[in-house]
């Protein structure tokens, strides 16, 4: 076991199995509502593909065989199942050689699906001082973090020669504290004309960015880049993210919030019931759904994106306006269009 950049952070996000509490605060609002004995008052509609709760979603990936979705990218308007990808960045997709190049055992003969089951990840146990504070003040939530997760670990980078992923995905990228401030709309606004995203799409409340489908190729990165149990790694600049919904994150109700868009709107899990799940099917074309969730405390019904097993896994589109992500990503972001760095050296075919 190895304990890396000092000290246990002093929290934790309460959708982890360990007792956890948020840093959080919110400036406080009077509300008043004045109704007569006999009128009730109505809830206003919300915008947006809604929840069923009374009907059964299946499991439909129950054997952990997934699509393959390389190269399902639009440019011209939102899709369902595609990502709605910037013209720039679908450029960089389109034209850079990076991420990992050797598909492992984990894909089917065809290459048209993979078994996450079979995949292997990344050895080692590392854990990390992971900080993140979320607080809320008027119209404006702003994240705070290091981009380290808190109470999770990571695998050993850049991966060694002699671990088995070495063979399928040769990451020499070193994990490393980021600074980072994100400065989100509180009361995001749906929009009836989604917009297009870059690389970079949201934070998870472990403190770690969450990236498009996408590897630097334009490949699916969850079926071909080989991340740690917990299905992260890091990026040229050493910036641990994750592409798919990380298997360390316990809580994955559809009502329970793990993480937040660019543009302010909550993620949330797939998860309806027992064997009652959702897939990019369930969904809209931006990945998300209307459902009651609890967002800071209290209950409410609004628009929220779904992280789920299946392409393209999380946000395809915003259905708000983003913000620029911070720190270096966003720097990338301006000069690139949104490219997830060419951090690999292509292995030799097995």
């Amino acid at each position: 076991l190895v304990v890396a950049g000092g000290s246990w952070a002093g929290w934790y996000w309460s959708n982890h199995s360990t007792t956890a509490t948020v840093s959080t605060s919110t400036t406080p609002t009077t509300q008043s509502k004045t109704t007569t004995p006999e009128t009730r008052p109505t809830t206003p509609t919300v915008q947006g593909m809604q929840l069923d709760t009374s009907k059964s979603y299946g499991n439909k990936y129950a054997d952990g065989v997934l699509p393959v979705g390389d190269g399902k990218y639009v440019t011209t308007g939102p899709k369902q199942g595609y990502v709605y990808a910037c013209s720039q960045y679908a450029q960089n997709l389109a034209s850079t050689n990076g991420g990992a190049m050797t598909r492992g055992p984990w894909f089917s003969s065809d290459g048209k699906t993979w078994n996450i089951t079979k995949k292997v990840n990344v050895l080692g146990t590392v854990y990390w001082h992971g900080n993140m504070t979320d607080t809320v003040s008027g119209s404006t939530r702003t994240i705070v973090s290091n981009d380290l997760p808190i109470n999770d670990p990571t695998g050993t980078f850049p991966i060694q020669s002699s671990d088995p992923a070495y063979q399928y995905d040769r990451n020499p990228n070193t994990i490393t504290a980021q600074s980072y401030t994100f400065s989100l709309p509180a009361n995001p606004t749906y929009g009836t004309q989604p917009n297009c995203i870059g690389g970079t799409v949201g934070i998870m409340t472990t403190g770690v960015e969450i990236f498009s489908a996408f590897d630097a190729g334009g490949r699916d990165a969850g079926a071909w880049e080989v991340q740690d149990g917990c299905q992260g790694h890091p990026q040229e600049q050493g910036a641990y993210h994750y592409h798919t919904l990380s298997s360390c994150i316990n809580n994955r109700s559809v009502h329970d919030v793990i993480g937040f868009a660019l543009d302010g709107f909550p993620i949330t899990g797939p998860n309806v019931g027992t064997n009652n799940i959702l897939t990019s099917s369930d969904l809209d074309e931006c990945h998300g759904i209307v459902s009651q969730i609890t967002l800071d405390g209290k209950s409410v019904t609004m628009y929220h994106y779904v992280m789920t097993e299946d392409f393209p896994y999380s946000v395809s589109c915003y259905r708000g306006t983003a913000i620029q992500p911070p720190g270096l990503q966003a720097q990338q972001q301006a000069q690139q269009g949104g490219q997830i760095p060419n951090r690999q050296q292509k292995p030799p075919q097995q």
